[in-house]
Formats: C-alpha cells, sequence, structure tokens
C-alpha cells in the first residue's frame, strides 16, 4: 500500500520545495513549552480534522504554511494535503483516512521534528 518510509524520505530530501521547511525560533519554542507528545497529539487532531476526510475543506489549502510546528512539518514531509499525500505517501484520494493512515501521518512528522530537532542539516 505505501512506499517505505525510508524511500520518501530520500525523495523528500532531494525536493527544493520541501528542504526549505524548518522550525523557527517561535515553533521551538513552543516546542520546547509544550513537549513532544502534546505537538504530536496537536498533530493527530490536525490529520483527523483536516485532512483525514475523503474531501477535505479547500484541500490543497487546508495547511498554513506557518503558525505551528506542525503546519511546518507536514508541508516538510508533503502531509499537507491529500494531493501531497496520494502523489508522495501513495495514499489515494477520494477516502476517508483510517486510523492506520492517521497513525503513519502522525509518525512521518515525529520523525521530520525529531531530525529537525536533532541538529541535523
Amino acid at each position: 500500500m505505501y512506499q517505505s518510509a525510508e524511500n520518501i524520505w530520500t525523495r523528500l530530501q532531494r525536493s527544493p520545495f520541501r528542504m526549505k521547511f524548518h522550525l523557527n525560533a517561535k515553533d521551538n519554542a513552543y516546542l520546547q513549552q509544550k513537549g513532544t507528545a502534546v505537538i504530536l497529539s496537536h498533530a493527530y487532531d490536525f490529520i483527523d480534522a483536516r485532512l483525514a476526510p475523503a474531501y477535505p475543506d479547500n484541500d490543497g489549502k487546508q495547511t498554513p504554511m506557518r503558525g505551528h510546528p506542525v503546519f511546518v512539518a507536514q508541508h516538510a514531509t508533503a502531509t499537507c494535503c491529500r494531493g501531497c499525500l496520494e502523489k508522495w505517501h501513495k495514499i489515494p484520494q477520494g477516502k476517508t483516512l483510517n486510523e492506520e493512515e492517521k497513525q503513519y501521518v502522525v509518525s512521518f512528522i515525529a520523525h521530520w521534528i525529531e531530525h529537525e530537532t536533532s541538529g541535523h542539516p
């Protein structure tokens, strides 16, 4: 069903558009204040409300480019809209995401946040 996460990660690392996303000082401070567990609970809530429906409202525009660490991570990981989710992760549009797919998206976001905050280039 899915491509390997490692394969997707490698492809994302070669995308100039995806590689331009980084947490700013405000995002990092918020992440430090709230902790990763809270941020990932926010991620799940955002995915459940904004990405999981078969036909999300304003699909392609439902994820802001900034304002929360998860939003930045969604753009960096191509989990920002159903079109990107299909193109990059091979999760088809037009069907509601199941629990496994929602958890997959959140885990991909978690991986990016971990990578971003660990000082990797």
